[in-house]
């Protein structure tokens, strides 16, 4: 990371004169106490400790010092330019400190309040691979940071030090998902890198790095779905987990995960040809597309739902899941499929899941049941889904399939969302997922070559309207557009208790919208494209915000839609606002109906000393 930060602060040349006198020693991080399985399960609301902030993946802070009275007021509070590379991540902050995965495989501590350095550790890794780091997500627990590297390797690096404490080989699977905690185990997934035997998730033991098991994510032979390739041999099947992580759910002891699409990427090029090897409805070529439950101890398979069964566009249902508990009443006035068997007003514990593809799903979070489910962001006629039945099998759209050699054929959508997060809020009980109006048009040739596509704006889509986000009722699966712009969006979406909702694009713009309507309440302009990222925290009572600009492996294609915008590349950045100090020390940082979280516990007392 090159030196250049920016600090905006009363008393800064102060500030920094004693950082620069008293070294390290006095810098936050040193006396870090240990994460316990507790801390993690409840964090404090200064703290953002994993990739979505908590264990349900919500992305929904406490915080309320910045809300919808004054967020027009928020200022630069520091910044710093990063080195050349991929920037897809989200970074972490525990007690005053922030961690995260800098450009060129490199993972820095920063002081939270500041952007100072407070320690750095760089991997060698040859040159070549060394700019392609790109995982999604770091974890912390206990005290330690633990990364997937792109030499593939998942290492784990003392919180205080930023020295190696252990590391292991995950074959040569690549690191472009990450890594996240569940209890006493570090959870891993990544891309297959052409190789059936790179497709898996994996557990280690977080304090040894002892691996615990791996789950094939690509169905073997004799095992559960390995009967759904069609005959296809074992190391011919590819299907990874190269996005967003998922996440931990202590209630159940379960890992709730999203699985990619099938490789290569259509069935006549999968299949030797044959179009009909595997059918057009669920399940085929498991665990494609799939979101599954995975027992944390075994890693043995509790239930899966195929959301597109046999892929035949390149799309991917790898990403986020959300989890949420709420009563259920879908109608066909708001949901286009659901469950006929749900009882009006019945209350379940339900996973939300959106894919690149488009579509909104609902399921059970404990059985994988069916729920509910809307096309998402539209519907329309070459939608990937023709039907979901009342078993919940989905059925594909073969209109939009390419069934022979020598075809052209267009689905909506495509990378509609991918790896930058979406969130949920309590406040509203609703899931706000960002789109983008997009669809796939892919061709194939002769026999035996390889299928091409591109992304193209959906017609008829405006281009002023090329982008937006979506507002979902978990219970009823209603669809509202409250946002829509000519950029697309490309950073995570960040709720707070303060009634406010915050994302960026590609076009450079960081916005904060009002959680209810999505009025426009505060939009700055910043040096780059966002990337992902979107946290908030808290330090010495003070709330931040902090967002990446820079480039990711889709940041190219997706600006591309709409050619009439202009978008700086390659501007890798770390932007951190926050209330001036006079505003932020009158203004509390929760809100009075925050102030006991979903424990019981209260959040308002004070932290304790490191």
């Amino acid at each position: 990371m090159k030196p250049q930060i920016i600090f905006f602060a009363s008393a800064a040349f102060g500030l920094l004169l004693v950082l620069a006198v008293h070294g390290i020693a006095q810098q936050p991080g040193r006396n870090l106490a240990p994460l316990t399985e507790n801390d993690l399960k409840s964090p404090s609301p200064n703290d953002w400790l994993m990739f979505d902030r908590t264990y349900d993946s919500q992305r929904f802070s406490p915080l309320a010092q910045i809300n919808k009275s004054n967020v027009s007021q928020l200022k630069l509070a520091w910044s710093i330019t990063e080195g050349p590379g991929s920037q897809e991540g989200i970074p972490l902050v525990h007690d005053g400190v922030m961690y995260l995965q800098a450009p060129g495989a490199v993972i820095d501590a920063l002081d939270a309040a500041t952007g100072q350095l407070i320690w750095e550790h760089k991997r060698t890794v040859p040159d070549n691979i060394k700019r392609g780091a790109r995982a999604k997500t770091i974890a912390i627990g206990y005290d330690m940071v633990y990364w997937t590297s792109p030499d593939s390797y998942l290492e784990a690096i003392d919180a205080r030090t930023g020295e190696e404490r252990w590391s292991d080989k995950t074959e040569t699977r690549g690191a472009t998902q990450g890594a996240v905690m569940a209890g006493d185990k570090v959870i891993s997934g990544g891309a297959c890198s052409g190789k059936h035997e790179n497709c898996f998730i994996d557990a280690h033991d977080a304090k040894t790095g002892k691996l615990l098991w791996k789950f094939m994510t690509a169905a073997e032979t004799g095992q559960p779905g390995g009967d759904t390739w069609g005959g296809l041999p074992d190391d011919k099947r590819m299907t990874g987990a190269w996005g967003l992580p998922g996440t931990f759910d202590p209630s159940t002891n379960s890992l709730i995960w999203g699985v990619a699409n099938p490789m290569p990427n259509t069935r006549l090029e999968r299949h030797n040809g044959n179009f009909n090897a595997i059918p057009t409805h669920a399940p085929a070529d498991l665990f494609s597309n799939s979101t599954l439950s995975i027992n944390a101890d075994t890693g043995k398979l509790n239930w899966y739902y195929q959301h597109l069964p046999g892929d035949d566009w390149d799309e991917d249902w790898t990403n986020d899941r959300i989890l949420v508990t709420t009563t259920l009443n879908p109608t066909h006035a708001t949901a286009k499929w659901f469950n006929a068997k749900i009882k009006p007003g019945e209350r379940r514990d339900i996973v939300l899941a959106t894919g690149e593809s488009g579509g909104v799903f609902a399921l059970d979070r404990h059985t994988g049941e069916f729920l509910w489910a809307n096309p998402w962001p539209y519907d329309v006629p070459n939608f990937f889904l023709k039907n979901i039945d009342e078993n919940g099998v989905t059925y594909l759209n073969e209109s939009a399939m390419l069934t022979h050699p020598n075809m052209t054929n267009t689905v909506c959508f495509f990378n509609t969302r991918s790896f930058w997060a979406q969130g949920y809020s309590p406040i509203t009980n609703s899931l706000y997922v960002p789109f983008v109006d997009a669809c796939n048009e892919e061709k194939i040739g002769d026999p035996g070559t390889s299928s091409t596509h591109r992304g193209v704006v959906r017609d008829p889509s405006k281009l002023d309207e090329l982008s937006g986000v979506s507002k979902i009722n978990a219970s009823t699966g209603k669809i509202e557009h409250i946002f829509k712009g000519p950029g697309p969006i490309n950073g995570a979406i960040l709720l707070t208790a303060g009634d406010v909702l915050f994302f960026g694009d590609l076009t450079h713009h960081l916005r904060a919208l009002d959680q209810e309507t999505g009025k426009v309440l505060w939009d700055e302009m910043l040096p780059g494209p966002i990337a992902n990222s979107t946290i908030t925290y808290a330090v010495n009572g003070r709330q931040y915000l902090a967002v990446y600009t820079g480039d990711g492996q889709l940041t190219a294609s997706v600006a591309a839609y709409n050619k009439a915008l202009k978008s700086e590349r390659r501007v890798n950045t770390i932007q951190v606002f926050a209330l001036p100090e006079d505003l932020a020390k009158r203004t509390p940082l929760l809100a009075a109906a925050s102030a006991t979280n979903q424990t019981g516990a209260p959040e308002t007392a004070p932290r304790k000393k490191r």
